[in-house]
């Protein structure tokens, strides 16, 4: 994979801006994977592939092409005509995502520390503001500094449950309500592409800010692997305590305060520090769409889009991710189809260019 310090960053900051609050939750993978039993961890493999490598692909023409934002990546993925339609899609549910995540700080905040829904989302807000302030170096390190942590604690919780859960791998199918192969194969698709259409932006100005190509690509590659054992080792976790968190809105919090109420502490840390993350990752694209980053109209232009999205999130957390999460999803699968197409569009040329 080539890795290097630079390539082992970029990861963990892909990483950070695609694991938002319905990933640390437990509550997307509850919904895209659990109830399939072993059939979803083909899905999980497909959601995987498709961040690593599609990703890969993306972060090096973000180098290519030193962007800082997704605009000419997509031009050269769709065409001009139609970059244009996906252009303004994204950025409108990018947006949308962020105003979910700003909800769910909100919930957290009032569900594990007591603190008005208003109050916690106003928290948020006012943090991602003043980081959005800084220089995309330092944005990069807040978005990978916080996926160690999650990564410890997500392997707590497995190996936890892999010898105390109350279901054994051999009777997950027998327990969930439906092992549809099909269903595995089709929602890992669907989540493969929500996840990949929210990190899109971030990884193409990750890669427009990286040193080489192979580095992005590599860096890219890198998170795609952390991801897909992250969401294999949750999505295990969910299975062996299926009957209990099945109906829990926050399923990975109850795993962790059943095994004590101090781990429950900490990844409601972690959960709110992966939320700042999603959140900023998006911001920053959104902003970067429109504006030159750090510009006057940049500074006007986040005081404006920081204001509408806590106002937003007043709509509720729940209620977003219903409307939003699964249409994402098919968004990102398009993008992705068309990456693959140019993929090999690109190797097949060159095969024509050495004979």
């Amino acid at each position: 994979m080539g890795l290097n310090k630079e390539a082992i960053k970029i990861g963990f900051a892909y990483v950070g801006s695609v694991v938002g609050a319905g990933f640390s939750t437990g509550q997307e993978v509850m919904q895209f994977f659990t109830p399939f039993g072993l059939w979803s961890y083909i899905g999980v493999l497909i959601s995987g592939f498709i961040l690593g490598f599609i990703g890969r692909q993306v972060a090096k023409i973000g180098t290519a092409f030193e962007a800082t934002n997704h605009e000419s990546t997509l031009q050269y993925i769709f065409g001009e005509k139609f970059s244009k339609v996906f252009d303004y899609i994204l950025v409108f549910f990018l947006f949308g995502i962020a105003v979910t995540m700003i909800a769910g700080s909100g919930s957290t905040f009032n569900q594990s520390f007591n603190i008005p829904t208003w109050l916690g989302a106003l928290i948020m807000t006012i943090i991602i503001y003043l980081t959005l302030l800084l220089d995309f170096n330092k944005i990069v390190r807040a978005l990978g500094i916080v996926t160690p942590f999650l990564i410890i604690m997500v392997i707590l919780i497995a190996v936890y449950y892999l010898f105390t859960g109350d279901i054994s791998i051999s009777q997950v199918n027998s327990t969930v309500p439906e092992t549809s192969a099909w269903k595995g194969i089709f929602w890992g698709l669907v989540y493969g592409g929500l996840a990949f259409a929210v990190g899109f932006s971030t990884v193409v100005a990750i890669g427009g800010d990286a040193s080489k190509r192979r580095v992005s690509g590599a860096g890219a590659m890198f998170g795609g692997v952390i991801y897909t054992i992250l969401l294999a080792l949750i999505n295990f976790s969910l299975q062996t305590e299926y009957p209990k968190i099945k109906n829990a809105d926050i399923p990975t919090l109850d795993l962790a305060n059943s095994i004590n109420p101090w781990i429950g502490l900490v990844l409601t840390i972690i959960m709110l520090a992966v939320m700042y993350n999603t959140i900023l990752g998006l911001c920053y694209s959104f902003a970067a769409r429109f504006t030159e980053p750090y510009s006057k109209k940049y500074h006007i232009f986040i005081i404006i889009m920081m204001i509408a999205a806590y106002v937003l999130s007043f709509v509720g957390f729940a209620d977003l991710i219903n409307v939003l999460y699964k249409f994402m999803g098919v968004v990102g699968m398009f993008i992705v189809v068309a990456v693959l197409i140019k993929y090999f569009k690109r190797k097949n040329d060159d095969k024509k260019h050495i004979a």
